[in-house]
């Protein structure tokens, strides 16, 4: 669409308020409002920036709808914008890769990490740190007893699990608290969880104390290593927000541009105490960072770009479907005129503040939006990618051998993208030279302790598993014969193809989600190899070469020695006393070792 073209549209158009749709074809290229749709259409004739200017090129259509207001007009623009995604906008992306906590809605209630709450629990949060959260839940289960199990191994118990018997959780399963008690734990959680810091804290700090005192200085440290993570759960800005008349509820934004990426932070007081914070991605095609003017970026009218623009996108775009707040704090004044209209006809304090209490919030939004800016989610985009609830404990799984011989299993874990080796697992697998029952062996494994208690590690949100198609049908075997529900993906090397129940994903090499999985499936498969030959090592390059040694003999060797180092230091007495070695025997393998 040339000049003329624009300027022949806009003669037909009416001079009222309203939402105009460039098109290519079905699809909508940018989406904008207007107070006049004929003035504000006709400057695209001349658009101030080349970005805007290549968009018009492209357009082959134009699509209005007339409004009986401005305000009407600035909503259903934030709505258009939300359906179509438009690449020439400002959107924003709704970020779901934040973790909450949430305690379910049961008889005896499960803390837990989610990024999907259940629409009946009791939920706090988002939060920024997963390993801050990580820490504090713990915390609050060692401290209150709290279950953190699934109800498949809650269900039917008949003896406490190991979180019992590690003073994780009070066991309600089978009786050894009573459900008042438990409740009145529960409580106390929530009161921490609600930003009563001292429901935690003070018991962590006199367990400290108790622990220093004994002279028991590690246990005292690690104790203090908690409490600074909890008396910093709730963060900065937890003072009091100064309100001002009748104001409630109040929001402070932040907000930080990178290239075509853009991050707001918000803040949360409600009755003068600061309860929440989130952080939102936008999509900020032609805006950078300057305070100038961007021309076309909210359209050709020559409104300011930059921050003001995103914060007039996120305003309309985030709270068109939400209540708005008492009073906004910004950093900045974000220049649009029917923004502003709607916030004041809704009855919303805007204030910039440069000083004081509520400058300090600013600057902490500001912080927290930085923080984030231009960086990957790659837990948040592989949960959306796959359509599950979350990604952020990732546990990875390979199998090793040399046709059979000195097979073994991995299983590595993630946390938030890294790699947490203190849960790392491996196992020896029957001799079989069979990649299919190999794999279903170790999940089969995997899945049976997990169901029964007897793996002290959370369940994960995702198994990934090294190979194709055979390899991953394999896995699911083993877990649908144990009744493990977790869902689970294939990694292959060939083409970096992920294969799922139901269908294959060719993602693009640079797609941050695809290299999380690599580091899962390239991680677990460095770990079975590197199993696999100290196993191959020990017992077939070593043992199998000494005259008279034979499986058995081997097997029996390193049953009652524990390993080959053990056996090259055992006596001959010691050797002798293993069943079929005598004498010579002991003598042949003192000297070979």
């Amino acid at each position: 669409m040339n000049a003329d073209g624009v300027r022949e549209h806009a003669q037909s158009l009416p001079r009222e308020p309203g939402v105009y749709q460039f098109q290519e074809g079905e699809t909508t290229l940018y989406v904008g409002k207007a107070v006049d749709l004929r003035s504000r259409v006709r400057s695209y004739a001349d658009p101030r920036s080349a970005r805007i200017g290549r968009m018009v090129d492209r357009a082959d259509g134009l699509e209005i709808a007339i409004t009986d207001t401005e305000t009407q007009a600035l909503l259903l623009e934030a709505n258009l914008i939300k359906r179509h995604q438009p690449r020439y906008n400002v959107r924003l992306r709704d970020d779901k890769s934040y973790p909450m906590v949430q305690l379910t809605d049961h008889d005896a209630p499960r803390i837990e990490l989610t990024r999907d709450p259940a629409e009946s629990a009791t939920v706090f949060g988002p939060y920024t740190s997963v390993r801050q959260v990580e820490t504090v839940v713990k915390a609050l289960r060692e401290g209150y007893g709290v279950r953190g199990c699934s109800d498949h191994k809650y269900e039917n118990r008949d003896r406490p699990c190991l979180d019992y018997e590690m003073g994780l959780c009070s066991a309600p399963c089978t009786g050894e608290i009573d459900r008042e008690s438990y409740r009145e734990d529960v409580t106390a959680v929530e009161r921490f969880l609600e930003g009563e810091t001292g429901a935690l804290a003070d018991p962590l700090r006199r367990s400290m104390e108790t622990a220093a005192s004994q002279q028991n200085f590690e246990r005292a440290a690690n104790l203090r290593d908690r409490l600074e993570a909890v008396e910093a759960f709730h963060g900065e800005g937890g003072e009091a927000v100064q309100s001002v008349g009748d104001e409630r509820t109040v929001d402070v934004l932040g907000a930080a541009i990178e290239g075509e990426s853009a991050t707001v932070a918000r803040l949360r007081a409600e009755d003068g105490k600061l309860v929440d914070r989130d952080r939102h991605t936008l999509e900020t095609p032609g805006v950078d960072g300057a305070d100038g003017p961007v021309g076309g970026v909210a359209g050709a009218g020559g409104e300011r770009g930059g921050v003001p623009a995103v914060l007039a996108a996120f305003l309309v775009q985030y709270y068109a479907e939400r209540e708005l707040p008492d009073a906004l704090l910004l950093p900045e004044r974000h220049g649009d005129d029917e923004v502003t209209a709607w916030l004041e006809a809704e009855g919303v304090s805007v204030r910039v503040p440069g000083a004081g209490r509520e400058a300090k919030l600013v600057d902490l939004a500001l912080k927290n939006a930085r923080r984030n800016v231009g960086g990957h989610d790659e837990c948040g985009m592989l949960a959306d990618a796959l359509e599950i609830g979350a990604a952020n404990r990732i546990e990875g799984f390979d199998v090793s051998h040399a046709q059979g011989k000195a097979a073994v299993g991995a299983n590595v874990t993630f946390v938030d993208g890294s790699a947490e080796t203190a849960d790392y697992r491996r196992k020896k697998l029957l001799e079989q030279n069979d990649d299919y029952d190999n794999m279903r062996e170790l999940l089969e494994w995997r899945a049976r302790r997990a169901v029964e208690g007897r793996d002290d590690r959370p369940d994960p949100d995702l198994l990934v598993i090294d190979g194709g198609e055979g390899q991953l049908e394999a896995a699911r075997s083993a877990l649908a014969d144990v009744g493990w529900d977790v869902p689970a993906i294939a990694l292959a090397k060939a083409e970096e193809r992920v294969t799922t129940p139901d269908r294959e994903f060719s993602w693009p090499s640079d797609a941050p989600h695809l290299h999380l999985l690599q580091r899962v499936r390239d991680e677990a498969h460095r770990f079975a190899v590197q199993y696999h030959r100290t196993i191959r090592d020990e017992v077939k390059t070593v043992l199998d070469d000494v005259p008279g040694i034979g499986p058995e003999t081997r097997k029996r060797l390193l049953g009652r020695f524990g390993s080959v180092e053990n056996v090259r230091e055992a006596s001959l007495e010691d050797l002798q006393s293993v069943s079929g070695i005598g004498e010579k025997t002991a003598e042949t393998i003192h000297s070979r070792l």
